[in-house]
């Protein structure tokens, strides 16, 4: 029995100090993995942060030249007839935007679909300036028409994305 009793008093101390010494580590692995963590959310800022603000200025810019005061200066060539200046618009706005698409990955869904919208908006205005032209029309008219809807129009999709766009650079940065 003293046996017994000895053993006891060995045992309880040990384990009252094996279970601080477990929970001591268990507290410190706990802080080196939460250190970890921020250092490696810390490289990725550093990382993705430039990515980010270069998608904001890449879609900013596609923005203002999908813009039809910017698009139809840019690609107006007196020489075209109105078909013909259609399909260059639809196509140098489908090409700017292909190019551009892989930049939603940096930024909210809300604010790329706003940008889709207004791209999506100017091919309409665009198609149905191009269905009021006569066969006979020239590019200088086709713009003439477009020019002319996007002033009877109340709102600017393409201003209101960048709109939404600034916004939230704002608020991230």
């Amino acid at each position: 029995m003293d046996a017994l009793i000895e053993f006891i008093k060995i045992l309880v101390p040990a384990s009252v100090v094996l279970y601080a010494v477990y929970l001591m580590v268990r507290a410190f692995i706990a802080r080196e993995i939460e250190l970890k963590k921020f250092e490696v959310r810390s490289r990725s800022i550093e990382t993705v942060l430039p990515a980010r603000l270069q998608a904001y200025e890449r879609i900013t810019l596609l923005l203002e030249r999908l813009s039809p005061q910017n698009l139809l200066i840019r690609l107006n060539n007196p020489a075209f007839a109105a078909r013909d200046f259609q399909k260059i618009l639809l196509d140098e706005i489908r090409n700017e935007y292909n190019h551009n698409v892989s930049q939603q990955v940096y930024m909210t869904e809300e604010v790329w679909n706003q940008v889709r919208n207004a791209k999506e908006d100017l091919i309409l205005l665009i198609n149905e300036s191009a269905q009021q032209m006569s066969t006979e029309a020239m590019g200088i008219d086709l713009a003439k028409k477009i020019f002319e809807m996007v002033m009877e129009r109340k709102t600017d999709p393409i201003g209101h994305a960048l709109t939404e766009l600034k916004k939230e650079i704002q608020q991230t940065f």
